[in-house]
């Protein structure tokens, strides 16, 4: 059954309403999309108001079928060739010195758009060369191939979420493969020195002792950054929330996470893949 009154830590206070509307309005002159806005998240005005945004490329429609999330199930369109430079434009109007990059599945593109992320990666270091770059990817279902061609491009942090426990991905992801997430991100270190980083939800079912253990799954593959954050339904018609963690329980795992040898963790109930990524600090 889904929780209807969220606690009294999950509100947002509502603030830089001129940084927000400027933010919104390049975005949409640029022909951009963000995960911010179409995963309807809840930093969304803190981060705009700072501004800062995650790019959101390949699109907006969703080739997977995830109960968790809020972008769109349809039959995805073409890739635009103009993205890599509009995308490169906003990281120079920004002034950004933290790029995060995203994107829906793309299942039906050969390389799940792996090109198209490349692309996007040597164009915003070509107007942004001092930034670091972060990439949160899809699985690529599997194909080396396609994850080479990402890390030939040379980010400095690839991050692909395992989202939940094991046990709740036939509910959650089931078109994901907890053992494939968890190969790609073994995968990025046997190929190169990137930073790798994964997240997961909590609140949808899940048992603490499930969590720890997806915490040392991920450093078994030598996973280097974490993110843990509070999920919240988009709608009725999406999974429910089973449970809101209290922040001290977050703590918790935060600790637990660093004690495991996690360089940095952002564990609290407002935090989200993205969320503060320019805070990491990268030896």
């Amino acid at each position: 059954m889904s929780i209807k009154r969220k606690p009294e830590w999950l509100k947002i206070k509502v603030e830089k309403l001129d940084q927000i509307r400027q933010t919104k309005e390049m975005l949409q002159k640029l022909s951009l999309h963000t995960v911010c806005q179409e995963a309807l998240c809840p930093n969304i005005i803190e981060c705009f108001g700072r501004k800062t945004a995650t790019f959101m490329i390949l699109g907006k429609h969703c080739t997977r079928n995830c109960t968790f999330c809020n972008v769109t199930k349809e039959r995805p369109g073409p890739v635009d060739p103009r993205e890599p430079d509009h995308v490169a434009e906003a990281v120079k109007e920004l002034g950004l010195k933290h790029v995060v990059i995203t994107s829906v599945t793309r299942d039906d593109l050969p390389d799940g758009g792996a090109g198209h992320f490349a692309a996007v990666i040597n164009k915003v270091k070509e107007v942004a060369p001092k930034a670091t770059i972060e990439v949160l990817i899809p699985d690529f279902q599997g194909d080396t191939g396609a994850l080479l061609t990402v890390i030939k491009a040379q980010p400095e942090i690839i991050n692909h979420n395992v989202e939940t426990v094991p046990r709740l991905y036939p509910a959650v992801r089931p078109l994901a493969d907890y053992g494939r997430s968890l190969e790609l991100l073994e995968k990025v270190k046997r190929h190169s020195r990137i930073y790798t980083k994964s997240g997961i939800m909590l609140g949808l079912g899940e048992k603490k002792e499930e969590v720890i253990q997806v915490f040392k799954d991920l450093r078994s593959v030598d996973c280097d950054l974490l993110t843990v954050g509070q999920y919240l339904a988009p709608s009725s018609k999406h999974h429910p929330v089973v449970e809101y963690i209290e922040p001290s329980q977050f703590e918790a795992y935060k600790e637990i996470a660093l004690e495991l040898g996690f360089k940095h963790v952002i564990s609290a109930p407002l935090a989200r893949s993205s969320y503060h990524a320019d805070d990491y600090k990268l030896d």
